[in-house]
């Protein structure tokens, strides 16, 4: 059997087991859950907008400017009747005075009252909310995705050294064949939950009617995410089977992991701490292990030039091919070490031949 071959077995093996695993069901229908909350929910609890009744035409006219229903009636008396059998929300009478029953009607308030003109000198099409929300979202699906799958490669690959059945693997199937299949099939199954999950959001925002200018900016800035999820995730994976390889026993893997951590960490919080920072953005979204986060997140929030995003997904690409590299030195030179746990070095001085 070829190494391709072989690396195909492993990774269908692998993707049967995970597809059957609770944990994956699990966050995936969780993600699904915010996802759909976070779109829909607001449009669908918040209940259109408030209607009115009044009797005065131009007052009518302002009302419906503003997006509000109005319902236009013979007299005051007529509209007022409506807001006590609950047909309207609040009603305009002579004076003008806004009538409502037991709580004061915000946007029939603003809607008649004259603001002064505003003029903003950095304005931006983002809602503030949206501003930290969509950032925090994919901030957190790729630190949240990334932890939980390299994890459960760490763990799966310390259970086969543990019970020993690497061993009989290894006889049948070589290393690398063994690490490609399942960081291939690990890559998929993120990549797949992810892109569902970016599927139903977009699908949600437009159900939800978010405005134009925002979905303008959204689509192509999960586009570009999971462009570069794939290649951080990639960059990750075999890392994290390194630190299964080097574990002995279950309980060696956060030891051994603590730095692979840190590289999941760092983007996230960096994203949201430094997020109002034009500069550490910038820089951030060149460092490999930060940009498959802040790449997406200047996509979104700020104007970036064409060839950014393009430079900043081949840096990730070369830095993800050597780290490949890295990942399966550590990998092959300690998967056969099971009296005890490897350190780094004596893995990469043993690698298999």
């Amino acid at each position: 059997m070829s190494t391709l071959a072989a690396a195909r077995v492993v990774a269908a093996r692998e993707i049967r087991v995970k597809l059957r695993d609770r944990t994956f069901l699990f966050s995936t229908v969780f993600f699904l859950f915010i996802a759909v909350a976070s779109t829909v929910l607001p449009a669908v609890l918040d209940g259109g907008p408030s209607s009115v009744a009044v009797a005065d035409q131009a007052t009518a006219g302002v009302l419906q400017q503003a997006g509000l229903e109005v319902r236009q009636v013979a007299d005051d008396a007529a509209a007022e009747q409506l807001v006590r059998s609950g047909d309207v929300d609040a009603a305009v009478v002579a004076g003008p005075t806004v009538l409502a029953m037991d709580d004061s009607p915000g946007e029939v308030v603003r809607a008649l009252s004259t603001e002064p003109p505003v003029r903003l000198l950095d304005p931006s099409d983002v809602d503030p909310f949206l501003q930290f929300a969509v950032p925090f979202a994919i901030a957190f699906v790729f630190f949240f995705t990334s932890f939980l799958f390299g994890v459960q490669i760490a763990q799966s690959v310390t259970e086969e050294k543990q019970t020993r059945i690497v061993e009989i693997l290894v006889a049948s199937v070589p290393t690398r064949a063994l690490l490609a299949g399942k960081v291939t099939a690990l890559t998929l199954l993120a990549f797949g939950q992810v892109a569902l999950i970016a599927i139903v959001a977009v699908v949600g925002a437009r159900f939800a009617g978010v405005d134009a200018n925002v979905l303008s900016l959204l689509e192509p800035t999960i586009g570009w995410f999971l462009v570069f999820f794939v290649f951080g995730f990639v960059m990750l994976a075999t890392l994290w089977a390194g630190v299964g390889a080097l574990s002995a026993r279950q309980e060696d893997i956060s030891g051994a992991s603590a730095p692979v951590q840190m590289l999941v960490m760092i983007p996230f919080f960096a994203t949201i701490f430094l997020i109002d920072n034009d500069a550490a953005m910038r820089v951030l979204s060149y460092i490999p292990f930060s940009a498959p986060v802040a790449m997406p997140v200047r996509l979104f929030i700020s104007d970036v030039a064409a060839w950014e995003p393009v430079v900043s997904l081949l840096i990730l690409a070369a830095t993800a091919v050597a780290l490949l590299a890295v990942g399966a030195r550590i990998y092959e030179g300690s998967l056969l070490r099971t009296n005890g746990r490897t350190s780094l070095a004596t893995a990469w001085k043993s690698k298999a031949a």
